[in-house]
């Protein structure tokens, strides 16, 4: 754990539950990068991704399903880790300024509506539709927009492992979601990050993040 959560919240009734590993495993992730896309990583949270364990097939639910692309997953994983053991706070909050908020403009957009052209509707009203459709809604104080990448991961987390106020959604939701509000556009972002001189910790973060959602598609479509 550690500071400011994305600002998505349920209005629902309190309900608790359990989660199988695979899908702990899953929001656990969701969680991480929703967090990572919020704010820069201070030094308990990078502590705590370098002291993290690998992950192996072996790993309960971690790669439950991966196949083919478990290697790549654990290999963008271990990079990350390694990368979050040798990362000073101030250089990843620097980082992180000139990345995504910036003097006037940013270098690299974490919103939907800047990758999403005219054809695919509106961004941003389509999704605070979803969202209410879902019974959440964001949270009174937060200065992103809806679209932002952190609030659709975090919306992601919570649909995988509900919260204090509400269940699990089903797989049909979760897919439906992902499907209609991240993957047209979040694969664009991390390669924005990717190819961005002046990234550099968070050229592992957008690695792991396009494996991790790159098997969350593909699970997605088997299921």
């Amino acid at each position: 754990g550690t500071t400011a959560r994305p600002k998505v919240s349920s209005i629902e009734p309190t309900v608790h539950h359990r989660l199988e590993p695979e899908d702990q495993a899953r929001a656990d992730f969701y969680a991480l990068l929703a967090r990572l896309c919020a704010e820069a990583p201070d030094a308990p949270l990078l502590a705590a991704i370098a002291a993290a364990a690998p992950l192996t097939p072996e790993a309960p639910g971690a790669l439950a399903g991966a196949g083919d692309d478990a290697k790549t997953i654990a290999m963008a994983w271990d990079s990350l880790r390694a990368a979050s053991a040798v990362m000073d706070p101030e250089a990843a909050s620097d980082e992180f300024q000139a990345l995504f908020v910036g003097v006037g403009r940013s270098e690299v957009s974490l919103y939907a509506s800047h990758y999403l052209g005219p054809q695919s509707g509106r961004p941003l009203a389509e999704i605070r539709a979803t969202l209410v459709e879902l019974g959440l809604a964001r949270r009174p104080g937060s200065s992103e927009f809806e679209d932002h990448l952190s609030l659709e991961l975090e919306t992601m987390r919570m649909l995988v492992a509900g919260g204090a106020g509400r269940r699990p959604a089903s797989i049909a939701e979760q897919r439906a979601f992902c499907e209609r509000h991240l993957m047209p556009w979040v694969f664009d972002c991390c390669a924005a990050i990717l190819t961005c001189p002046i990234a550099n910790y968070y050229r592992q973060v957008a690695s792991f993040a396009s494996c991790f959602l790159a098997l969350e598609r593909d699970s997605f479509a088997i299921e």
